[in-house]
């Protein structure tokens, strides 16, 4: 049979076998318990017939055979037993007792009290002949034995004579601790724990089942409303229970997914918008030039309109390439590369091969020491490209490009001379497709995409990207971890 689909019945059947087993400890233990205790009655109940056939031999009577506990009494100076009853007696007549006999005394102990008595365990040996073996079978077996010793000399001469011992003999009574009422009690409350713990087992995995099942009924309400969510529409939210307990923190933990992939689904409507919306400029500019040229082919500046429509197309390959690499980001590809950076080489090399707008600015770069990074060169030479474009663009006619190393980290920032962002924007810059001065922007070929691809990039080496207060101007600092320099080659 196979392990149950459903975690109702998986959690029953979980429960039941963890109760089957608890309850065979608890039988085992019980039976362990309940035997002792039984022959520690048997054996305390046995004292009273003890005590009775010591006080019969005291005043020189021989007990009876007929006995309800066996017994056996054995003296000193005699190879066959005194009396024996209640099944000791079913060995051969005549034959040696069965039980030892006491070792002899020489005067009064303290057996004169009448209820000191001593326990023992002894073998039974097996009986001869094929007789009746009497109510009792007691042969070959091991069994506790209470016994007492008895001085003949405080008997009389005729009290002696009636038991058939020398005056100055030891007599010892034995008394065998029978456990067939230990066996019987443990038999009975071992029958008595089976059926108690079949019905245990059975309640058990009933109220488990329905406990589980009325537990998961919040679970299946939730399964039934996100079964209605779907990814063009994730508007759907669960209830949740005012019962406070881990169903209600999943459902308020499945909202709150469900709210971060419906503004995951806005900002993907908006970008998607956003791109088409940067798209069509671009074609619309480059489809209208080329109408103008094909319309009027006599009176076209053919090096003009040519020129317009490959600075056209350089804008739809820069925005086709970002767009492609914001992909690559947000579905966390891999990166191109990784090992070890100096910053410092980089933006030294970056600034001596920039190609300046054409109008008067300066680029500088400041470095003093190597500063090593983890990561890919690539993506930290497109992440400094980009903040240098972004400042040259806005730059007013210098830019400065800043690294040092600071404590456990390299800071780099680009400060530029510019007209600066305004506080309450610092954040808002890093959003794709804004630009807080949109015609001025397109006119300078940004498309919006070149901060927030910087920032995904930093964030990708383990690094912050963030606008920092400037006295002129706007500065983006970027921290990164720093690396240990690599060793010489």
């Amino acid at each position: 049979m196979g392990w149950p689909r459903s975690v109702r019945a998986r959690t029953a059947l979980v429960v039941a076998s963890t109760a089957a087993v608890i309850l065979v400890a608890i039988g085992w233990w019980l039976h362990r318990d309940v035997y002792r205790q039984g022959t520690r009655i048997a054996q305390e109940q046995a004292r009273a017939p003890l005590l009775a056939l010591a006080d019969q031999l005291r005043e020189g009577v021989v007990p009876s055979r007929r006995s309800a506990v066996p017994y056996e009494v054995v003296a000193t100076g005699r190879s066959t037993a005194v009396a024996a009853g209640g099944g000791m007696d079913v060995f051969a007549p005549g034959s040696p007792h069965v039980l030892p006999a006491p070792p002899p005394l020489s005067g009064p102990t303290d057996t004169d009290s009448g209820w000191y008595y001593t326990q023992r365990y002894i073998r039974i040996p097996e009986r001869r002949g094929d007789g009746p073996a009497g109510r009792f079978d007691l042969s070959g077996g091991t069994y506790p034995v209470l016994f007492a010793d008895i001085w003949a000399g405080e008997l009389s001469t005729e009290q002696a004579a009636a038991l058939g011992v020398a005056p100055d003999a030891t007599l010892r009574v034995h008394v065998v601790v029978l456990p067939d009422t230990a066996e019987a009690i443990t038999d009975n409350i071992y029958l008595l724990l089976l059926r108690a713990g079949l019905v245990s087992l059975v309640l058990i995995s009933a109220v488990t089942y329905v406990t589980v099942r009325v537990a998961l009924r919040p679970v299946e309400a939730i399964r039934t409303a996100t079964a209605s969510v779907t990814a063009s529409d994730p508007r759907e939210r669960v209830t949740v229970p005012a019962t406070g307990h881990e169903i209600a923190a999943l459902a308020s933990t499945i909202n709150t997914t469900l709210q971060r992939l419906d503004e995951a689904a806005t900002r993907q409507r908006r970008f998607v918008a956003d791109a088409a919306h940067e798209l069509r400029s671009p074609l619309a500019s480059l489809t209208v030039s080329l109408e103008v040229a094909l319309a009027y082919p006599d009176r076209t500046d053919w090096p003009g309109a040519v020129a317009t429509a490959a600075r056209q197309t350089g804008r739809l390959r820069s925005l086709a390439e970002d767009l492609l690499l914001l992909a690559r980001l947000d579905a966390h590809a891999p990166t191109t590369g990784s090992g070890t950076v100096d910053l410092a080489a980089l933006v030294s090399l970056l600034v001596g091969q920039y190609d300046l707008p054409d109008r008067p600015m300066t680029l500088t770069a400041d470095t003093t020491a190597p500063a090593y990074a983890r990561g890919s060169k690539g993506d930290y030479e497109r992440l400094l490209r980009n903040l240098v474009d972004n400042a040259a663009r806005h730059a007013t006619s210098r830019v400065q490009v800043n690294v040092r190393n600071q404590d456990e980290q390299v800071v780099l920032s680009v400060h530029d001379d510019g007209p600066g962002i305004p506080g309450e924007d610092a954040e808002r810059v890093f959003e794709r497709f804004v630009r807080l001065d949109d015609a001025r922007s397109r006119d300078l070929g940004g498309t919006g995409l070149g901060l927030p691809i910087a920032r995904e990039l930093a964030h990708r080496h383990r690094g912050t990207l963030a606008l920092v207060p400037s006295g002129v101007g706007a500065c983006f600092q970027l921290r990164l971890p720093r690396a240990p320099a690599p060793p010489d080659p």
